[in-house]
């Protein structure tokens, strides 16, 4: 079974459609990386399959059942969801932000529990964070940050985690240690990671999935030889491009490209 399908899912701002009749289908278990123009519906589609945006028509299924038929706080033990750039209030430290992906698992204002503390301290040592517990959120770099957010994440326990450009705004060595962290977490943890990314080259070497979209349709998925050509590149992108194989990794990469003049 897939972790995430949806069935003729239309979204819309206002009277502005977005995506129209999408029929998306996310593995389980694997990492799935949704590339695209600006503008195209990538973090429309995410916000909708996580339920954050409430779709004009269709239907997104959560591991077989209509998430629209679920509780917030029953989605909330199924999957996580991290917005572009997430800010954390003034003062807060990284065993706070933390803590708050237990929320869903306590009941009213019911305080941590010795099971509570024991997972907030995994998914600290899992990120590599336990000697920052009691920092402030403000005093830490770009990719710690993110580590938090991915940390707290981790402290819902859920099997299904989606990122909206975890990369945003971070210089290369801090976007492949979020990305090697998430690639250690699937493989380690099996967690299934969705996320919208714009580095085709890194959504290529980290994604086992990887789906394209234009104006709100899917132009191709499949594995990232799949999808990392030059014909899919071209008409998600309108880009002529040259993919050779990663002398690395083996994984196609983009070594230069130019726009389409018509």
């Amino acid at each position: 079974m897939n972790s995430i399908a949806t069935e003729n899912l239309a979204v819309a701002y206002d009277d502005n459609l977005v995506v129209d009749e999408l029929e998306l289908q996310i593995p389980r278990g694997k990492i799935t990386a949704i590339i695209g123009p600006n503008g195209c519906g990538k973090s429309t589609v995410l916000k909708a399959v996580g339920r954050i945006l409430k779709p004009k028509n269709g239907i997104v299924y959560l591991n077989g059942e209509n998430i629209r038929s679920l509780a917030t706080r029953e989605i909330a033990r199924k999957l996580a969801i991290l917005p572009q750039s997430p800010q954390a209030p003034a003062g807060l430290t990284v065993g706070d932000l933390v803590a708050y992906g237990r929320f869903p698992h306590q009941r009213g204002f019911g305080k941590l529990k010795a099971e509570d503390k024991k997972i907030i301290a995994w998914a600290l040592a899992v990120t590599k964070l336990t000697e920052l517990e009691t920092a402030a959120m403000d005093n830490l770099s770009g990719g710690q940050k993110q580590r938090v957010w991915i940390a707290m994440a981790l402290a819902q326990q859920t099997d299904l985690i989606l990122l909206d450009e975890p990369t945003t705004y971070l210089d290369l060595s801090y976007q492949l240690e979020v990305l090697e962290l998430l690639y250690r977490l699937n493989r380690e943890q099996n967690c299934t990671i969705v996320m919208v990314l714009h580095d085709l080259n890194l959504a290529a070497r980290f994604a086992d999935y990887i789906v394209a979209i234009r104006n709100g349709n899917i132009v191709r998925h499949g594995t990232p030889e799949e999808v990392i050509t030059a014909a899919v590149l071209r008409e998600t992108f309108h880009i002529d491009t040259e993919v050779v194989a990663d002398p690395r990794t083996g994984r196609p990469a983009c070594i230069s490209y130019d726009l389409i003049k018509e």
